[in-house]
């Protein structure tokens, strides 16, 4: 096919993107969402044709600059930047248009201003180092040992057997089981190689005899050059004053030296060959217990190869859970017996003991550690900024073993503490329906708590949150009790795509796409569709999703009918339900049943409520009424809304006397809070339903408090302010720069456009 031709293919493709955009999507329903994947898909099929594509990208983002057209801007920008990847050499000048494309996005409102920044940070580094991109992405997916990037990503699928047909589960456990087959972490490291000193030697590589060099050699030879190629390219940036000239010249003695004296390829250049991006490290996970992700993250710091024994780390994990049950009840997990001390207090008179290999420490014995370890002594308890300081030093051993020795004298410390790094990125999709994001919200505010009492993960882990909305072809047993209309499912799902129309284009796509291709019969090529489409959707939605879309976790506190039955705590995020009970107690049903017939149906109720006003002061309100049941919704009908507001409709009955007799009609109630009690002073019974979720339903409730649910590093930092100054109402000291509220963040490409 001819330059112009090929020119003309391209851009009519990327029109055909921009028009679904604009909400015209293609005649054919089977390619809707497809567009931007088989444009990738084409390129990888001819890489010298990705200069092409990023002059067209490029001249569209000038276009739509002057045209205003700022719901295309986005879009293409993924679109360029993922291209730009991969691309096997883009020239400088090229690059330098995309560069200054960047700076000025800074001038506009989030997210625009925040993407245009990370992306001229990138694209400097690129220009500075090409190739630099392609390696960091590669060596922190596929966790490759390097000592000047140190960073490691894995993705986590997580989806609910309860809520989704085994069909679709078993299909995804195959499609990213097949995608780590045929993937070596040699083959890895290869890849890097070879895109590196393509992307700086450009059309003097001889990419054909530089790949049979690599697979010639072994695995540890492969290393090596892999670890001279890392060094050379992330060293650019820290010599300080680049010089283009000398990285490529530099990378050519790696060229030379890698190749030695095989002969060159004699076949004709056809032109630059691109190197294939390797698939990420993807897990898919059955959500089958309440601490599932807290372990799986757990396990992503602490793999078993760190342990002494395979079920060394699960005992660890019990260690961590039981610390945190005794934080809970204030007691430090030791029988605290009066000891007489009768050493001098001083570290070197200690006697050296024998102690047995902690959980996940090295096996080795460390007579430094056990000659500091004191037996039957009374813990002081370490504030907050301490244990940070110890969790600051403790993190640097592998393992997380704990520190030799302690400062002795206060604000005296033997050696300059490390900055606490996040190296390690846990990518969590979430694949389902709105169900599945309640579960989260649970299992998050859960790991936030865990975080409150004990600093784990989060001063090592950065935790990236996404969402693929799945809806079953045929309905599940567990949601048959749930909603009947499958569209209420997914109303997270579709604010997200209403707040970002890539997220749209390319996500919400796959909420009935997922199933059909899971109800293909098998064949190959429903093995070769599923095995790519699928694996490279989530891959591309976890690498350029990076804006997080926030909702406000709300707490509900539910009271029930038998008082000697404690209240119960729990929280949503999407809505709560209310309905009368259908079965009231024996002794009162024929009581229930003539005042039925007289107030009409449903119960009497008192509802208190802070409402919404525009000016945002608290208007406490109060009424009394009878009603069948009411719904509080968390997620606007339109992203203009506010994320941190209920909407609550109550179903209200009134009674009307006529000529006829009298007769009951029901009328929406509806307003806005953010707090609200509800009271049945009759100690009717009534049910809770919270996320939609049949299986998290309270029966025999008689009131509940919904509020937002506070971040319990707040909550804990303020009852500290408290105990200190009981008299402060207002926050005094660290609470004033903790956040206040618990938001999930839930990634998309875009966030909520302005």
């Amino acid at each position: 096919m001819e330059s112009s031709e090929v020119e003309s293919d391209i851009l009519r493709r990327v029109r055909a993107l921009l028009r679904e955009l604009d909400g015209h999507h293609p005649s054919c329903q089977s390619d809707r969402g497809m567009l931007r994947w088989t444009l990738h898909k084409k390129i990888d099929q001819n890489p010298s044709t990705s200069c092409v594509l990023v002059r067209i990208l490029v001249k569209e983002l000038e276009r739509a600059e002057r045209g205003d057209l700022r719901h295309y801007i986005i879009p293409l920008l993924h679109t360029l930047m993922y291209t730009l990847i991969q691309a096997p050499c883009i020239p400088d000048e090229l690059c330098a248009r995309v560069y200054d494309f960047c700076k000025r996005l800074l001038t506009l409102p989030k997210p625009f201003c925040t993407i245009g920044l990370d992306y001229a940070s990138r694209l400097q580094v690129e220009r500075t180092a090409p190739g630099t991109l392609y390696q960091r992405m590669v060596i922190s997916e596929q966790s490759l040992l390097s000592a000047p990037f140190p960073y490691q990503e894995k993705i986590f699928i997580f989806a609910d057997p309860d809520l989704l047909p085994e069909a679709i589960c078993n299909v995804l456990v195959t499609d990213t089981e097949a995608a780590q087959v045929s993937q070596s972490p040699q083959g890895c490291m290869s890849c890097v190689v070879t895109h590196a000193l393509q992307a700086a030697l450009g059309d003097t590589c001889d990419i054909h005899g530089l790949r049979a060099r690599l697979q010639a050699l072994p695995p540890g030879e492969v290393e090596h050059w892999f670890q001279q190629v890392v060094a050379a390219v992330e060293g650019v940036g820290s010599e300080g004053g680049w010089d283009r000239g000398q990285h490529t010249a530099r990378l050519e003695r790696i060229y030379h030296g890698l190749l030695g004296s095989s002969p060159a390829g004699n076949d004709p250049q056809e032109g630059l060959q691109g190197t294939p991006l390797p698939n990420p490290n993807i897990s898919f996970h059955l959500w089958t217990e309440d601490e599932q992700l807290w372990k799986e993250l757990v396990l992503f710091l602490r793999p078993l190869s760190q342990s002494c024994e395979p079920d060394c780390l699960g005992q660890d994990l019990d260690a961590l859970e039981m610390q945190d049950m005794l934080a809970d009840c204030g007691c430090c997990g030791q029988s605290r017996f009066s000891v007489l001390s009768t050493d001098s207090g001083i570290e070197r008179d200690l006697p050296v003991q024998d102690e047995p290999c902690a959980p996940c420490a090295p096996c080795a014995t460390d007579p430094e550690r056990s000659r500091l370890h004191r037996k039957g002594g009374i813990k002081k308890k370490l504030s907050l900024l301490e244990s940070v300081a110890l969790l600051q030093a403790g993190s640097k051993v592998p393992g997380g073993k704990p520190p030799g020795k302690l400062p002795r004298k206060a604000g005296m410390s033997p050696e300059p503490a490390a900055s606490l790094q996040r190296l390690h990125t846990a990518r969590v999709v979430l694949l389902g329906d709105d169900r599945i994001l309640g579960r989260l919200a649970q299992a998050f505010h859960s790991l936030r708590k865990r975080e409150a009492r004990r600093v784990f993960l989060t001063p090592r882990l950065n935790l990236q949150l996404y969402h693929i909305p799945v809806l079953p072809g045929q309905p599940h047993p567990a949601a048959a009790a749930d909603h009947t209309d499958p569209e209420e499912l997914c109303e997270v799902a579709g604010y997200l795509g209403r707040a970002d129309p890539w997220y749209e284009s390319n996500i919400n796509t796959l909420c009935h796409m997922i199933p059909k291709l899971a109800n293909m019969p098998s064949s190959p090529s429903r093995a070769l569709v599923t095995d790519l489409f699928l694996t490279d959707v989530i891959a591309y939605y976890a690498r350029m999703g990076t804006q997080p879309v926030c909702f406000q976790v709300h707490s509900v506190k539910v009271l029930f009918q038998d008082p000697a039955q404690d209240p119960a705590e729990d929280v949503f995020l999407t809505e709560l339900l209310t309905q009368v009970q259908d079965s009231p107690p024996h002794r009162e049903l024929s009581t229930t049943k003539k005042k039925s017939s007289l107030d009409g149906p449903g119960i009497d109720l008192t509802v208190t409520y802070r409402k919404v006003v525009l000016s945002d002061r608290q208007k406490e309100l109060a009424l009394s009424l009878r009603s069948t049941g009411l719904l509080m919704k968390a997620i606007p009908a339109e992203e203009a809304e506010d994320l941190g507001c209920l909407s609550v409709t109550i179903t209200e009955i009134i009674r009307i006397n006529n000529l006829a007799g009298r007769s009951f009609s029901a009328v929406a109630n509806r307003f806005k809070t953010r707090n609200i009690k509800i009271r049945s002073p009759e100690q009717r019974p009534f049910t809770v339903q919270l996320d939609k979720d049949s299986r998290r339903t309270y029966r025999d409730v008689i009131g509940l408090e919904v509020s937002p649910c506070l971040e319990p590093s707040y909550c804990l930092q303020k009852t500290r302010t408290m105990k200190s100054s009981p008299h402060e109402t207002e926050d005094v000291g660290l609470v004033k720069y903790l956040p206040k509220s618990l938001l999930l963040p839930i990634n998309t490409f875009a966030g909520v456009m302005q």
